[in-house]
């Protein structure tokens, strides 16, 4: 069994901050759970344009207000309390945070616990996870 207070983890390494949020990791890939899980704030008026080329991720609303609008058919669906969006396709997405957003995340495959977006707004993948693919 795993047990980890967020409370606690915020004060660790498994805190990343980055420009328009911060993410406390507190399930990644050395857990072997087959998948990460990561409680994140969106800052308030963060505009983020992001593409998970190398994962699939779940969101849930915990607190706050804001959209997400992916850019395949341009449709914003506004995110309150209680709204999850699953990207299930590899998205691109613009992620956009009226007010603070705090958001339970889940993405599969799992991350390493340090990464952050690259320029098209992905995580990368390692070498293992390369040769996987192939």
């Amino acid at each position: 069994m795993i047990v980890r207070k967020l409370q606690e983890a915020e004060k660790t390494d498994r805190r990343i901050v980055s420009e328009g949020w911060e993410s406390t990791r507190l399930l990644l890939k050395n857990d072997n759970m087959g998948f990460s899980f990561h409680i994140t704030t969106i800052y308030e008026g963060a505009d983020l344009h992001l593409h998970y080329q190398n994962h699939l991720e779940s969101v849930y609303c915990i607190s706050g207000e804001g959209s997400v609008m992916a850019e395949e058919d341009g449709v914003v669906h506004e995110i309150t309390p209680g709204t999850i969006y699953i990207l299930d396709k590899n998205d691109k997405h613009v992620l956009k945070a009226k007010s603070e957003m705090k958001m339970a995340c889940v993405f599969n495959p799992p991350l390493h616990g340090k990464e952050v977006h690259n320029a098209e707004g992905a995580y990368e993948l390692d070498a293992e996870e390369v040769q996987d693919e192939k």
